[in-house]
């Protein structure tokens, strides 16, 4: 995890992911200068989120899709696009919700709690299955962490019965998508010829 957090980006996905992440960071300090407290706390919640692909060293394509739908999902919320933007927020659910669904699976796997990803013998039927279930007790902890931020912090945070089914709903369908990519796809990254000479050279000096 180490080598895969310091190692140079070698393709255009790999430096567009660093630099979203880079404009992670700097979004911190505009909310903390420009806007309330709370955007910048929305804000430096999402950074944990940003550094997981490159800690978990996956592919580029996937790095640049998580690194793009956390940004999204932290911006609509310091700019509202949840309440002014009709249907925002369940296609965020969805992704989101899908998104997670995948780092999720792939940590379990590598934790060698269940295999779910092709690299590790999962067969293809066991992320078909698994992955919207995964999905759907995700979207149950975000909905409690809502009810938690309706309860005792503010209470414009929207809350229904609706609106919380209707989040669960389009979760569950973000599960699925993960289910078929896990099923279909290699999530890692490649190694290449320089990431082999590098660790090599790490070895040789220890």
């Amino acid at each position: 995890m180490k080598e895969d957090f310091l190692r140079p980006p070698h393709t255009l996905t790999e430096w567009s992911a660093d630099a979203l992440r880079t404009l992670g960071v700097i979004g911190v300090g505009f909310a903390l200068i420009w806007l309330v407290p709370t955007d910048a706390g929305i804000a430096a919640l999402a950074l944990p989120a940003l550094m997981l692909p490159r800690v978990l060293g996956l592919r580029g394509s996937f790095d640049l899709a998580v690194c793009s739908t956390v940004l999204v999902a932290a911006w609509s919320n310091v700019f509202d696009l949840y309440r002014t933007v009709p249907g925002w927020d369940l296609l965020l659910h969805l992704v989101c919700t899908g998104v997670l669904t995948i780092i999720t699976a792939l940590i379990l796997t590598r934790a060698d709690v269940v295999a779910m990803t092709r690299d590790r013998g999962a067969r293809r039927r066991t992320p078909l299955v698994l992955a919207p279930l995964l999905a759907l007790a995700l979207s149950a902890v975000w909905e409690m962490i809502e009810w938690l931020g309706w309860a005792y912090l503010s209470d414009e945070i929207f809350v229904t019965y609706q609106d919380t089914i209707g989040d669960m709903v389009f979760g569950g369908i973000g599960g699925v998508a993960a289910g078929v990519i896990l099923a279909t796809a290699s999530l890692n990254r490649p190694r290449s010829s320089v990431d082999e000479s590098t660790n090599r050279s790490r070895a040789g000096r220890t």
